[in-house]
This record gives C-alpha cells, structure tokens and sequence, in this order.
C-alpha cells in the first residue's frame, strides 16, 4: 500500500514540475485574450483614466474602447481581464505612459497611426517601472516605444506589425532607446520589421520568441546587455551586434536565418562578449563576423556552441584576430570556416569539435593526436560562381574536391588550426570552466 501511495507521489511531482516548467518557457499570452469584437458602442477610455487617483486599479468592463489614451496619473493598474480590446482608430500611439508605476494588462491594443516619423506604436512609455503584461498588440506599426526610460517590464505579449504592409515597411515590436535595465521576457512577436536595442544598457532579453522578422534583435551602441534562452526562427538576422560591447548571449536557439546573407549571429566591430551554450543551426551562416574585437585586447568568447547545417559554420569578414573559440561543436556545414581574407587563424582555436577531422585519438584522452587543420583551396568552382554550390555533395563535385585535395593545382591557404581538436562531442562540457 505504502509503494502505491509513493508511486502516485511520485507521478503528482513529475506532473507538476514539467507543468512549471512548460511554464516557464511559455511564450507570448501566458492567460488567452478573448477581446471584444461588437464596436458598435465604443467606450472613451481616457475618460476613465482622468476620473482615476494615484494607485487606483481600474477593471475594465467587457467592452470595445477607443483611445489614444494619455497616462499621467502615476501608479494606476489597467486590467481588461482578456475581455477588452482598445483601438486607436488609426490616428496615433494608443497608449502614451508619461509617468512611472503604470501596469497595463490583459487586453488587445490594435490600430495605432503609421508613421514612422512619429513612431505610431501601441504603447509608449516615457517613464520608469511601468509594466506591460499579457496583451496582444496587433494591427499596430511598432509595438512597444521605450524612450529614456528604465526598469520598465515587458511580459508575455504576443507583438505584431501592420500586416498590411511589406516587411521593410512595418515597423519594430519593441524599441529600447536610451534607455536600462528594462526586463523584455516571455513575449512573442512575429511578422514585424525588426526588434532594436540602441544606445541602452543593462537591459535582460529572457525566454522571447521571434518568428519570421528581419532582425529579431538588433543592438547598436548597446553595451552590457544579456540575451539568454530565446528562440528566433525564420528571420533574415537572429542577434546582431554592432557596436556593443560586453553582451551575455547564452542558451539561445537561432535555427533558418533565411536568405543569402542570413545569419544566426552577427558581429560588427564589437568587443569583450561571451557567446556561450547557443544552438545555431540551418541557417546561410552560423556566425558572421565583422572587424569583431574592434579593440583587439578586449577579447570576444565563443564557446560551448553548436554550430551545424549552415552554409558557413563562421564567415570572417576580414583578417580577424582576437577572437577565442573553445568547445564548440562544428558539423554538417557546408563549409566549416570561411575567410573572405586570408586567414582564421590568428584567432585562438581551442578544443572544438569538427565533425570532418581526419585523425585518431590512440591516448583516448579526446583529444586528437594530430591538429584540425583547415585549408581553403582556390581551385573550388563555387569561389568563380556561388550557385554551383547548390550541386554541393553530388557524386561529381565530390570526385572533384577529392582531386583538388589530392593535387591541388596551387598552394591551398591555411584557414586556421586547432591544435587540440576534441575527438568526440561530449555535453559535459557544458559544465566545465573556460578557463
């Protein structure tokens, strides 16, 4: 009897812990928004918002309400209770937050203006500590404006564009313009431009989800961000960072950047980030890297990465040094290594895993008794013509690249050398220290 009872114990845990954990990874609405389709009798809310005092909670009835809304009145709690849709009729932002401690939750915000010269969005905030939590912004040009403004909450919203226009002319889900330590977690946004981060700081970007965007995060002037557990899919750009310094990117999976420049991670002139225990698979190209460290002392960290099924493992833009790769776990690219320069290798290469190294391991300490090295050999046809790439692993090409290998025609160039090529992949490194 007791075995049973301790078995059904056990079985209550389990369910209950993955429930939390499903939880936590949830993304966009956490709670279903119903809305309110009837506009027949709309409802002014800015009426409501000027009757209200300082940190008053206003429950807002099942009803279809009009704005723009301006906020000035600090602390009040907005609630829909996923029965309220609020529309801006298509002349401006629908929410504007001028003051600090606003929480808007739990309603739809549709059809704000579309001008880009105003940044026509469903909310603007313009101040500190304001929450937007469990609303679905749709039909809106930008999403979320925050300017100057700080510790502001961005929770489980699912953010899309006009859909009426073409990618390049909707606008962004959420814009952090100077502004820090904002917290954007759990949310979802699709069919957007892109998602930008400029001139802000310390800002946490946790468990979002974007699909089908052009940039689903783009940092510029941005230092000291932290980017972790995320998910981007089917976007021109999963991260690009320019300019930026000392980001945390870790645990983030950025699987189809599509196109011919589409990459999973982007790097231009930036410095002293750690690119730690990222999935970037099936995409042009894995990391694209662009004068990237900018100040060759301030060194970038890419380790503990899987970096597979992409056109390019790593694009170099140039001769680049000041990079570390360590741990990483290279395989089933097309090309592992790729220098539009000369050479990858005056960046250190430490331990990596990739999939065609050719040696033993007879010390079975995993590691290769003989260096990964990498050759870039000028006689490829797809060096004079990139389509012929699309034959790539056909019984012909292939017969060709054995014989450019086996007499090559001219010296091949060095892309870069791993002295210590991990012999096979083992997760645990995950757990070990860097250094």
């Amino acid at each position: 009897m007791k075995l049973k009872i301790g078995f059904v114990l056990l079985i209550l845990v389990v369910f209950f812990s993955n429930g939390l954990k499903s939880q936590e990874r949830s993304y966009g609405t956490l709670n279903p928004i119903d809305g309110y389709d009837d506009d027949s009798k709309p409802i002014k809310l800015q009426t409501l918002i000027n009757m209200a005092q300082e940190g008053d909670t206003i429950l807002l009835k099942p009803g279809f309400y009009t704005g723009p809304i301006y906020i000035r009145t600090r602390g009040l709690v907005i609630d829909g209770k996923s029965q309220v849709t609020v529309t801006g009729l298509g002349i401006e932002s629908v929410f504007h937050i001028e003051t600090d401690s606003i929480t808007i939750k739990n309603l739809i915000i549709t059809n704000s203006g579309g001008s880009h010269d105003k940044i026509d969005c469903g909310v603007k905030i313009l101040g500190d500590y304001n929450i937007i939590e469990n609303c679905r912004i749709e039909e809106c040009l930008f999403g979320i404006d925050i300017f100057q403004s700080n510790y502001n909450k961005v929770l489980h919203c699912e953010i899309s564009s006009l859909m009426r226009r073409s990618k390049a002319l909707k606008g962004d889900a959420i814009r952090l313009w100077y502004s820090t330590n904002n917290l954007i977690k759990h949310n979802y946004w699709h069919h957007v431009r892109d998602m930008v981060v400029w001139y802000s700081s310390e800002n946490t970007f946790d468990g979002n989800m974007g699909i089908g965007n052009r940039y689903s995060i783009h940092f510029m002037y941005a230092h000291n961000n932290k980017i972790q557990y995320n998910e981007f899919y089917e976007n021109s750009v999963g991260v690009f960072l320019m300019y930026s310094e000392e980001t945390i990117m870790t645990h983030n999976l950025i699987m189809r950047s599509t196109g011919e420049s589409g990459m999973c991670l982007g790097m231009k002139e930036t410095s002293s980030n750690q690119i730690l225990h990222n999935r970037f698979i099936y995409s042009s190209e894995g990391i694209h890297i662009d004068v990237s460290p900018f100040v060759p002392e301030k060194q970038n960290t890419i380790a503990h990465n899987e970096i597979a099924f992409c056109g390019y493992g790593i694009f170099f833009h140039t001769n680049q040094q000041g990079n570390l790769f360590k741990e990483n776990y290279f395989h089933n690219n097309l090309t592992q290594v790729f220098p539009e320069g000369k050479t990858a290798n005056l960046n250190k290469w430490d331990n990596n895993y990739f999939d065609d190294y050719q040696g033993f391991d007879k010390d079975g300490d995993n590691i290769g008794d003989t260096p990964y090295t990498l050759y870039s050999y000028v006689e490829h046809l797809w060096t004079f013509n990139r389509n012929i790439k699309f034959f790539y692993g056909s019984p012909l090409l292939l017969i060709l690249d054995f014989l450019e290998r086996l007499a090559p025609f001219s010296e091949p160039k060095l892309v870069l050398r791993d002295k210590t090529p991990m012999y096979i992949w083992e997760d645990q490194h995950s757990n070990k220290p860097l250094f």
